[in-house]
């Protein structure tokens, strides 16, 4: 899986279109920032394909079948198996008091919360904190490349898909489980986690679909702003120089004006 997210990630990144020279074009461009629309459509499609015929049908008989303290307690499970790989990105961020959060969570819910089938950690104030290598590689100042959307994965950039390579590869649960010859465990935890993940967004992911005049655009914009929010952690956006807005990048920057007397 690690090796098919870096090697969609490359491809994007050595198609990228040159954007066009015309101002308002360019800004349109840039607002976007998907010139592989055409395929990523055609993607887009095929995993509303896959949701239709399988993902979403075995969602709902997972609702169906498993009560919701049943549901909860594997959400927190997983998220519990995910707190190691949170932990080593906080420390790549330098964000240390995250890290202490997330290690004190991982501690707590493995020893006392039955190896993290129970949340003890948020309901005593440590909160769920956010971490993957490419909410690191955006703190160290890489792009992100074209929108693009992966097949079975989603939306995606181009950073966001070698992220999550590198922290497939990474985990230690995955590394124990290859070593000792149970790499298929890294499937299953992947598919209980997109079922698991598709049960909580059921009723908002259909009517978005029904309700949207371009589905594709719709997508493409919520996962953008939620991404953004990952990235800065939930903190709000920077302000941003509004005379730049209004600056053609063709131009050298102008000198401020003085008011005339």
């Amino acid at each position: 899986m690690a090796g098919l997210i870096l090697l969609a990630g490359a491809v994007a990144l050595g198609a990228c279109a040159t954007p066009p020279s015309d101002p308002a074009a360019r800004a349109e461009f840039e607002k976007t920032n998907d010139p592989l629309e055409p395929l990523n459509r055609e993607i887009l499609d095929f995993n509303l394909f896959v949701d239709r015929v399988a993902l979403k049908p075995v969602a709902q008989g997972y609702v169906a079948v498993v009560p919701q303290a049943g549901r909860d307690a594997v959400r927190h499970f997983l998220d519990n198996l995910g707190e190691p790989m949170v932990f080593a990105n906080n420390i790549l961020q330098g964000q240390f008091e995250r890290a202490g959060d997330t290690f004190a969570r991982f501690m707590l819910n493995s020893m006392a919360g039955l190896g993290g089938v129970m949340d003890l950690a948020s309901q005593n104030g440590l909160e769920k904190q956010s971490g993957d290598f490419g909410q690191t590689l955006y703190t160290w100042g890489v792009p992100d490349g074209p929108y693009i959307v992966l097949p079975i994965l989603g939306p995606s950039d181009p950073r966001d898909a070698v992220g999550m390579g590198v922290d497939d590869y990474v985990d230690p649960w995955n590394q124990l489980a290859y070593i000792h010859g149970y790499w298929w465990t890294d499937l299953v935890r992947g598919a209980v986690d997109g079922i698991d993940q598709r049960a909580r967004n059921l009723g908002t992911f259909d009517e978005l679909q029904r309700n949207a005049i371009d589905f594709y655009a719709e997508l493409r914009s919520l996962w953008r702003q939620h991404r953004a929010a990952v990235l800065r952690h939930g903190e709000p956006a920077p302000i941003p120089d509004l005379d730049s807005l209004y600056q053609d990048p063709a131009l050298p920057p102008q000198a401020p004006q003085t008011a005339k007397k």
